[in-house]
């Protein structure tokens, strides 16, 4: 039996090794339930026979994927070639942990987002699709700062309240200072990624067209989110009046 290899390889080499094929055509990761971010990592555990063939030809290769959702009204067709959104987010596997049985536990560091250009046709022996891309930016202009640190403090604020009305009573209490060291592109990037929001919300924000529109509209749904369990009796029964 083989035994289980782990690849722990530091980003920092990885990152300076960007191939230039990339910008061309990438391999697709689609999933109903996961978004993926720019500078935010995901753990994955890949199973599935395309997908474990897809892992180990990146980490022969590049060691390059993009992560893109499905349709929600297409989730329960994820054993075929469910339509995909527009847009996705490129990651880097920064670490991988192949099993006796063939499936990995990986890491993937997201680091930019794309738009499919066009789904490659099926090809011999491919288990998985691969699509030509190109790459978006996510421009963060300096006359765009003051407002962009406005939104930041008050995405701070707005999570902070909406964490203490879900959280346990005796739980540790979050404070805004905890988030003084985050600059404001990481910290909106990790909350839309860890934020417990359906796949098209998260999709939304995906799309958003730098950090000062995601901020935006992140505000507004972590607004609605917080006046909905505001609204809710303790026992999550809305309040009669």
């Amino acid at each position: 039996m083989r035994p289980a290899r782990q690849d722990r390889r530091g980003t920092r080499g990885i990152l300076e090794r960007v191939p230039d094929a990339f910008h061309r055509k990438i391999p697709l990761f689609p999933l109903s339930n996961v978004v993926l971010f720019p500078g935010v990592r995901a753990p994955l555990h890949i199973f599935e026979p395309r997908y474990r063939q897809m892992i180990a030809a990146a980490l022969s290769a590049d060691r390059w994927i993009g992560m893109i959702a499905v349709h929600p009204d297409h989730a329960n067709e994820m054993d075929g070639n469910p339509p995909l959104f527009p847009v996705g987010c490129a990651g880097v596997i920064t670490e991988s942990e192949q099993l006796k049985d063939g499936r990995y536990n990986i890491v993937l560091l997201g680091t930019d987002r794309f738009r499919m250009q066009r789904e490659l046709p099926e090809a011999e022996g491919r288990l998985y699709r691969v699509a030509e891309v190109e790459l978006l930016e996510d421009p963060f202009e300096a006359a765009e700062r003051p407002r962009v640190m406005a939104l930041r403090a008050g995405v701070v604020e707005l999570f902070t309240k909406l964490v203490r009305l879900t959280a346990a009573p005796g739980s540790s209490e979050l404070s805004p200072e905890m988030f003084n060291d985050v600059d404001p592109v990481t910290l909106v990037n990790t909350l839309c990624q860890l934020l417990d929001l359906p796949c098209a919300e998260k999709q939304g924000l995906l799309e958003c067209h730098g950090p000062r529109e995601r901020l935006e509209r992140l505000t507004s749904v972590l607004e609605f989110r917080s006046a909905e369990l505001a609204f809710r009796s303790p026992d999550g029964a809305p309040t009669r009046h």
